[in-house]
C-alpha cells in the first residue's frame, strides 16, 4: 500500500517515529508498514532542544538513509526550518528527491503559535512544488495550550486543508470527546499522538486515521538504557535485549544492499 492508502485502512496507521537507522530497522523488523521520524530524537542526538530549527541538515541526512528502506517514510520537519514558504518548499523538494513519502510540519515556533495564514502559505508552497508528497499539517493548539478549543483547532485545520494539506495532526488532544469532534469536523485523515488508555480500535471508533508515537520510543529507550546500566552497577538481573548478533545482522544487510533492509 502507498503511504496515502495506509491512512484509509481498516484500522488507524500506527506510525513509529525513529531517530536513527537502527531504530528504524528495529521498527521495520517489528512489522510496521511505514516509519516516521521524530525531530525531538534527532535534535537530542545533536545535543540541541527540539523546535529550534537545528535539525534541518541532520533530518535530511536521516531521511536519505531511511528513504532506502522498503517502506514509506515520513519526516518531521518542525516548522519547515524557515519563515519563507519558498524556502520551506525547497527543503521539501530535497526530501522528495531522496524518496520521502510524507512530511509533518507544525504551526508553531519558539514564540508559540503562528498565524494560520502563515502556516497555510507554507503548506500551499509545498503542495505546489511537491504535489505527490503527503503533507501532514500539525495544529499545536492543544500541544501548547494556546487556543485549545475544538473551534479554534478546526478553524486552523480548515485553513490548512484549503491550502492542500493531506492530513491534520493534533498532538495533545487526548479527551475522547475532543478527538471525536475533531475527526468529525476535519475532512482529511486525523492524526493524534498515542493516548494512554486508548487502544487503536478505540481511536478508530473516534474517527482517527493515524496514531503517531512521537518521541515516546526515544524517551523510553533512554530509560531502558539507564535501567540496563544501573542493573549492572547494582547487581540486579539485566533486562532482555536484542542479541548483538541480530542487531549487527540488520546493519550488515542494510549496508550490503545499499540500505535495503528487506529480508
Amino acid at each position: 500500500m502507498t503511504f496515502r492508502e495506509l491512512h484509509h485502512g481498516d484500522r488507524p496507521l500506527i506510525l513509529p517515529n525513529a531517530w536513527d537507522v537502527p531504530s528504524a530497522l528495529a521498527f521495520l523488523d517489528a512489522g510496521f508498514p511505514a516509519i516516521g521520524t521524530t525531530s525531538f530524537g534527532v535534535a537530542a542526538g545533536l545535543g540541541r532542544p527540539d523546535g529550534e530549527r537545528a535539525t534541518a541538515r541532520a533530518g535530511l541526512a536521516l531521511a536519505r538513509a531511511l528513504a532506502r528502506l522498503p517502506c514509506p517514510v515520513s519526516v518531521d520537519i518542525e516548522d519547515g526550518y524557515a519563515d519563507d514558504p519558498g524556502q520551506v518548499a525547497a527543503y521539501a523538494a530535497e526530501l522528495v528527491s531522496a524518496g520521502v513519502a510524507g512530511v509533518n510540519i507544525e504551526d508553531s515556533g519558539t514564540e508559540g503559535l503562528v498565524a494560520p495564514a502563515a502556516h497555510a502559505a507554507k503548506v500551499a508552497a509545498i503542495k505546489r512544488r511537491c504535489p505527490g508528497l503527503f503533507v501532514n499539517a500539525r495544529v499545536d493548539t492543544y500541544w501548547l495550550g494556546e487556543d485549545a478549543t475544538v473551534g479554534a483547532t478546526l478553524d486552523r485545520a480548515a485553513a490548512y486543508v484549503a491550502a492542500g494539506a493531506d492530513g491534520i495532526f493534533v498532538p495533545g488532544a487526548a479527551e475522547p470527546s475532543v478527538i471525536a469532534a475533531l475527526a468529525e469536523g476535519i475532512p482529511v485523515p486525523l492524526n493524534v499522538l498515542a493516548v494512554p488508555g486508548l487502544s487503536a480500535g478505540e481511536t478508530a471508533r473516534l474517527g482517527v486515521r493515524r496514531v503517531s508515537t512521537g518521541s515516546l520510543p526515544y524517551r523510553a529507550a533512554l530509560d531502558a538504557a539507564v535501567g540496563a546500566a544501573t542493573a549492572v552497577r547494582d547487581g540486579r538481573a539485566v533486562p532482555a535485549a536484542t542479541p548483538y548478533a541480530d542487531a549487527q545482522a540488520r546493519l550488515v544487510r542494510y549496508a550490503a544492499r545499499g540500505g535495503d533492509a528487506a529480508g
